[in-house]
């Protein structure tokens, strides 16, 4: 199985999908073509989202197709090189997921080996669940479940700052209640960090510490390079 699961898309200052595009290119390979999943787009349109992917991918050689233009999504995911998945909204990209039957074929072809590059939602869509998700339920999917591509849960743009004089709860307690009553670990990848699964192997891509917290509120701090989950 060949994952990677990019905790967001952009830096603040960089060009859209700057950071990770070298990470890309080599997680692709030999793939010059992806098709590229626009479902969590809600404010802007799926060519909108395609064209800046497009842009940022041709300067590393990768042609991008987005799945709205299929006739058929999937027989779009059955002929696919690679598969891109964008974030925006996780409820409503899982939603788009199950409605145009696509959960069970990008299972399969992910099981094959076919390269899959999410970022934001589409690192949480591939995840047991999207419950660790920082979006709102704008739209309800018929489950809570996501892809399944590992026994993980992930949060991205993970941050433990909080807004003086703001009571609401931190990032940080929230994942415990999580993980208070739910037995998969959480990966808490800040802006700039990915995790990379390729042939059985897991590395941690980050410049940072990383936490991850199991069942009962366990935390583990992981560190740059190869991990074992």
């Amino acid at each position: 199985m060949n994952l990677l699961l990019l905790s967001n898309s952009t830096i603040p200052g960089q060009p859209y999908l700057d950071w990770p595009k070298n990470t890309i290119k080599k997680f692709l390979g030999e793939n010059r073509t992806a098709l590229f999943i626009p479902y969590a787009a809600v404010t802007f349109s799926y060519d909108e989202y395609e064209k800046m992917v497009s842009k940022a991918l041709s300067e590393i050689g990768v042609e991008v197709t987005s799945i709205h233009h299929a006739k058929d999504p999937v027989e779009a995911v059955n002929n696919a090189s690679a598969i891109l998945i964008g974030g925006g909204n996780s409820f409503k990209l899982l939603n788009e997921l199950y409605v145009n039957g696509l959960i069970t074929p990008i299972q399969k072809r992910v099981s094959e080996g076919l390269p899959y590059v999410g970022w934001s939602a589409g690192s949480n869509v591939a995840c047991q669940s999207i419950k660790t998700t920082n979006d709102m339920p704008i739209v309800e999917p018929p489950s809570f479940n996501g892809l399944q591509l590992l026994n993980l849960q992930i949060n991205p743009h993970y941050t433990e700052k909080t807004i003086i004089g703001h009571g609401g709860e931190s990032r940080l307690q929230r994942l415990l209640e999580y993980s208070a009553i739910n037995d998969t670990p959480v990966l808490c990848l800040p802006e700039g960090c990915a995790l990379k699964i390729e042939e059985g192997e897991w590395e941690i891509i980050s410049s940072e510490p990383v936490k991850l917290i199991r069942k009962g509120g366990e935390i583990e701090t992981l560190q740059n390079g190869v991990i074992t989950i």
